[in-house]
């Protein structure tokens, strides 16, 4: 069924709202995709702090027209296309749809991304995919801080140890 005027209006608003608050998007299309596969990926990037909409290709690319993107024509993308956002981390609900996508035996195809107003290729939003999570970055941040001051705890240590051998063995010498 055509969809009104006042409602292609309503989703432009919330496409537009929706582009606004997110780090990253991602365009994807999704013909083999059933309704269960659908639901258990929409499940999936909301943990991810991330959202999956489906619209109308030339409503995305209205939305898009403010955003100033240079080289995107979402028009072009052959087939449904399905837009992914990232609210939280720019690289979180990318990495859960290239998870789902490799054990859904890649029934979702990249079609391309937004990162910082700039348009990434499919194989650049595939790349963004393999950078670790914001997390695994501040706990490798974190153990790389703290190397240095175990590394002097532990060099302190064994020299009271290496004390503690020798009086050891100078009370057994006695003995």
């Amino acid at each position: 069924m055509a969809k009104s005027k006042e409602q292609k209006q309503e989703i432009l608003k919330t496409l537009e709202e929706k582009i606004s608050r997110s780090k990253s998007i991602v365009f994807a299309s999704f013909n083999a995709l059933g309704v269960q596969d659908n639901q258990e990926l929409r499940a999936k990037l909301r943990e991810e702090g991330g959202e999956y909409y489906v619209a109308k290709k030339t409503l995305i690319d209205l939305a898009l027209k403010d955003q100033k993107i240079k080289d995107l024509d979402v028009k072009t993308f052959e087939g449904k296309l399905a837009t992914i956002f990232s609210y939280d981390d720019e690289v979180g609900a990318v990495k859960a749809l290239d998870t789902f996508r490799k054990d859904n035996d890649e029934k979702l195809n990249f079609m391309g991304g937004i990162l910082e107003n700039k348009f990434l290729s499919a194989e650049e939003v595939s790349n963004l995919a393999k950078i670790p999570s914001r997390e695994e970055l501040y706990a490798k941040m974190v153990g790389s801080l703290n190397a240095p001051v175990s590394g002097f705890a532990n060099v302190l240590a064994g020299n009271l140890r290496k004390l503690v051998y020798a009086l050891n063995a100078v009370k057994e010498a006695k003995n």
